[in-house]
């Protein structure tokens, strides 16, 4: 079931290429649709506490001869992602009825396509089949922005392709050195890993490089991963490809397709480099910072209401990566956390803007204003989409940005002297200064997102002057009518997601349950590199204090890492003595 995932939508996009175009939308909704069946028996089936393992694991040979095969599986992180894929897939399909009029076969076509390559990314176990996908998303998203943006659409288009395809092939080097060492060091005593591609094979062997090695590794991952998040400052492509994408493009670019570079972070750049990525945790979260407070404030001068949403996403991923590089169990959690929280909240906005593009064919903020006044069902979405990303309490941004501020904030070798013992506080290089200047990004975020929807929702009624009774304009005269406010199928679209929103801010329990295991493995090996390095600098090892009763998920996580432990069930891949099916 776990490969349907993949074989449903690209089966769809073949029967939407051999059919013609009055049947394209049911398909491509029928090749969206019927994957979430068997998505709900591999979310019912799943082990969720043991959510460190992988699941529905399955192999069969590629190409033996080089160590390839086509190996599957997924734990805990990878679920979600795979769920928040099938679940925006008849999202996007729906929202594109009324948006998309020309070429329509084609549009269908490599929307399913990417699709398929999406849900690949996140149940690839080995190296070359992760790649594989993981650079096909290319191909569809390059064609959807060439062929269906707005007016500065090729330029973003080959933007797009030339950042991340230079960033995917750096990292892809890095890979293959990790394969090479594997083969080179341990190949004269272990046949079975001879040239593989295995990835949990290969985690185990890339954490025996030495710590200069690992740099440089490690720089490659992050180069080739963080333009797909993007950090600053590679993220000069993304505020234009969302900008210029279709409207199903920018909700799947925001939705799933940035969170490859924060799922490559975390699946690679930290398990293989645990030494480097502790030395350069300050470093990054450094650049995170900048990318969250710099984007914030281009977001004050934006009158492009969709090019102010494409760089809040910059702003708001940097969150996430500064979870990732507090490197404790808090951080970790809600970067995780985050990559859900941002696909449902942005790719909402995206949505709700797209509406209003297809009624006024316009998205300036000085065209527009007071649409409270005449389509109030869709002002109520825009709000309530707006506070998410904000982070209002109770809504699933608060969550998220909460949790990686606070890793960040506990994770501080300097304070954790000056603490109480019990108090949670965890070995690392950030600390309440980061925490702090970060937190500003939020009050920033506030400012930017309620002046926009002070523009143009509330206050009186200001429309364009071109646009008629029916809601078109002369460049559009082909463009499907569209009643006042939003319709049946519109207001369809959005509800699952406003449901989402507000279940996973409410109650994030299950989700952070889930997620405990992985996480916990995640900050082993960590733990384990840092005292490593401290061991070869010839520091004894830190005494870290423990809490005898944890009042939360997190803090039950955060003092099982502070004290060195790990779960009984949990996948070390530092250990060398691990298995080949230990590792999947």
């Amino acid at each position: 079931m776990l490969i349907s995932l993949v074989l449903i939508p690209l089966l769809a996009a073949v029967a939407v290429s051999a059919l013609g175009k009055k049947h394209s939308f049911l398909i491509g909704m029928l090749g969206t649709l019927l994957p979430i069946i068997p998505m709900g028996v591999l979310a019912y089936q799943f082990d969720w506490t043991g959510g460190d393992q992988y699941q529905f694991a399955r192999s069969w040979p590629w190409f033996p001869d080089l160590g390839l095969s086509f190996s599957i599986g997924t734990n805990a992180v990878g679920m979600l992602l795979l769920m928040l894929s099938v679940l925006l897939g008849p999202i996007c399909i729906a929202c594109s009825l009324t948006a998309v009029t020309r070429r329509v076969k084609t549009y269908y076509f490599w929307l399913l396509v990417l699709q398929s390559a999406l849900c690949g990314v996140f149940m690839a176990r080995d190296l070359i089949l992760f790649y594989v996908f993981f650079e096909f998303t290319l191909v569809p998203m390059f064609v959807l922005i060439s062929l269906y943006g707005s007016t500065n659409r090729k330029a973003a288009a080959i933007k797009f392709f030339l950042y991340t395809f230079t960033g995917s092939v750096i990292a892809l080097a890095g890979l293959v050195y990790v394969a090479w060492f594997n083969a080179s060091t341990f190949g004269s005593t272990d046949v079975i890993r001879l040239w593989t591609f295995d990835i949990g094979i290969l985690q185990n062997a890339a954490t025996q490089m030495p710590a200069s090695t690992q740099a440089w590794v490690f720089a490659a991952l992050m180069l080739g991963f963080s333009i797909k998040v993007p950090l600053f400052p590679l993220h000069t492509w993304l505020p234009l490809a969302h900008t210029e994408a279709p409207t199903a493009g920018s909700v799947i670019l925001a939705g799933v397709l940035l969170k490859l570079g924060t799922f490559g972070i975390l699946t690679f750049a930290i398990p293989f480099c645990p030494m480097a990525a502790v030395e350069y945790a300050p470093f990054i979260a450094t650049l995170a910072i900048i990318g969250i407070i710099a984007a914030g404030l281009i977001c004050w001068v934006q009158t492009d209401v969709k090019k102010l949403i494409a760089y809040s996403s910059v702003s708001h991923l940097g969150f996430c990566v500064l979870g990732l590089f507090a490197l404790n169990a808090s951080g970790l959690q809600g970067a995780i956390l985050y990559m859900i929280s941002h696909g449902l909240s942005t790719g909402a906005l995206f949505l709700c803007i797209g509406m209003i593009y297809e009624r006024y064919h316009t998205r300036n903020m000085k065209e527009l204003g007071g649409l409270a006044a005449k389509m109030p069902v869709w002002a109520c979405f825009m709000v309530f989409f707006t506070m998410a990303s904000v982070g209002l309490p109770g809504l699933n941004g608060f969550v998220s940005e909460f949790l990686c501020l606070f890793g960040a904030f506990q994770a501080g070798d300097a304070w954790r002297g000056l603490a109480p013992k019990g108090t949670g506080w965890t070995p690392g290089e950030l600390g309440p200064t980061f925490a702090a200047v970060a937190a500003t990004g939020m009050v920033v975020s506030a400012i930017y997102l309620l002046y926009m929807l002070g523009k143009i929702v509330f206050g009186p009624l200001h429309e364009p002057h071109h646009h008629d009774a029916h809601g078109q304009d002369g460049d559009h005269e082909d463009a499907p009518k569209l009643p006042t406010d939003l319709g049946a199928r519109e207001i369809g679209i959005l509800l699952p997601l406003a449901a989402l929103c507000l279940a996973t801010g409410m109650y994030p329990k299950p989700l952070l349950d889930a997620l405990e295991k992985p996480v916990m493995a995640t900050v082993a090996t960590v733990q384990q590199a840092r005292e490593k390095a401290r061991m070869a600098e010839g520091v004894p090892p830190v005494a870290l204090p423990t809490a005898s009763a944890p009042t939360s998920v997190t803090d039950s996580a955060d003092h099982a890492a502070a004290a060195g432990a790990v779960p009984a069930q949990t996948n070390n891949p530092s250990n060398p003595s691990a298995t080949k099916e230990g590792a999947h």
